[in-house]
């Protein structure tokens, strides 16, 4: 008897990796499963090879969307088509909202028996509330992060499974002596670590300040060993956009796993987004940085957000700045650099920071299945009407 079909869907990253993890755990736990996937590097590298090229939906902000709109249309109409020529039992759509609403609604249309199975839903406890009676309407099933989040459905009858955040499961500690090693760091050399993003966009309008806070911190202490980490999806533009960077700072070896970069680093400048989970599962302390577009900023700060910070390890501890934030026009390479430089030079407020650090990760809905474990029973259930 042939097994289940599943389609998972992935736009960014992040949800890329998500989706890797949720396929091989789909197929540890039934061997005849049939995946299909379109997504990026990571679902490629289990043989899951995407029909079409998602990089263009690496878009940032509100305003960048509208431009691209008719590229988001014609992408979800050509993963509608994908899937509907595959005839899954069930489509797995991970994170990015827009997009893959637009997906869901044309599966729907075309084919109403296949079950729809959003994993990561919006950030309604932050933003537009309303979303969750438009995903109710439209998906079977919601595998989220958050235990807060389940409410917000609970109106609308979309049966929610909280799967805990999916950085946490990712837990193993790295081995920090061993990528100090391989940059010839001695254990009393300090080691900064900068994240510039995962998006194109972000390369655009958040790493030159990162790249600008770091070097103004070699400037005025040579001794820093200074880490460059861009995702791999966006390093052959970082790399052609600070081309000059190797002259004063390193970047890994494509060999390095990034836990071991993270736990050998003593403090990170990090763009806004799933590394700073991970740096906190590391013992890393760190500081965030974020800017996107004016429109984008003014909607969102003024309308449409609730917390006062971005950071998820911020807003699960009460809305406090665990990790120091610096957004939009506080974002400034010489403000970073100096705050950066005197958590430095007194190892008791980085601990005191880690400490904290901590103790959110342990608000952060930590279960004791991975994440993606917990995805993949759930998707199985779905399927079988459990």
């Amino acid at each position: 008897m042939p097994g289940p079909r599943v389609f998972l869907v992935a736009a960014e990253p992040s949800g890329d990796l998500l989706a890797r993890e949720t396929a091989e755990a789909l197929r540890a736990k039934n061997p005849e499963i049939e995946l299909f996937a379109i997504g990026g590097r990571e679902l490629a590298k289990i043989g899951l090879d995407s029909p079409i090229d998602i990089a263009p939906l690496s878009i940032l902000g509100l305003f960048e969307g509208l431009k691209a709109y008719g590229t988001v249309v014609k992408l979800a109409d050509a993963a509608a088509d994908a899937i509907i020529e595959a005839k899954p039992d069930a489509v797995v759509l991970v994170d990015s909202w827009g997009f893959m609403l637009r997906v869901a609604q044309r599966v729907r249309d075309r084919d109403p028996g296949i079950k729809l199975i959003k994993l990561v839903g919006p950030q309604v406890w932050a933003t537009r509330a309303g979303r969750a009676k438009t995903l109710a309407a439209t998906v079977d099933h919601l595998v989220c992060i958050h235990h807060m989040e389940a409410p917000y459905y609970e109106p609308h009858g979309l049966p929610v499974t909280v799967m805990g955040n999916p950085a946490l499961s990712r837990t193993e500690r790295g081995d920090g002596a061993r990528f100090r090693d391989s940059i010839g760091a001695s254990e009393n050399d300090q080691v900064v670590l900068v994240l510039p993003g995962s998006r194109p966009s972000e390369i655009k309008r958040v790493a030159p300040v990162l790249v600008e806070a770091a070097w103004l911190m070699k400037s005025q202490n040579e001794e820093l060993k200074i880490v460059f980490a861009p995702a791999p999806s966006v390093q052959d533009q970082f790399l052609e956009a600070f081309p000059d960077l190797q002259d004063w700072a390193q970047l890994p070896d494509e060999a390095a796993r990034s836990a071991d970069i993270m736990a050998a680093s003593d403090f990170a400048l990090a763009c806004s987004g799933t590394v700073t989970s991970e740096l906190a599962v590391q013992g890393t302390p760190f500081l965030v940085g974020y800017k996107t577009g004016w429109i984008t900023w003014a909607l969102a700060r003024y309308l449409l957000y609730k917390p006062d910070h971005i950071t998820l390890l911020n807003i699960a501890a009460d809305d406090t700045e665990v990790a120091p934030e610096y957004v939009q026009t506080k974002f400034k390479p010489d403000v970073l650099a100096e705050k950066a430089l005197s958590l430095l030079a007194e190892p008791a407020r980085l601990q005191a920071q880690t400490d904290a650090q901590n103790k959110a990760l342990s608000r952060m809905g930590e279960r004791d299945e991975a994440a993606s474990e917990i995805a993949a029973n759930t998707i199985l259930d779905v399927i079988s009407g459990r």
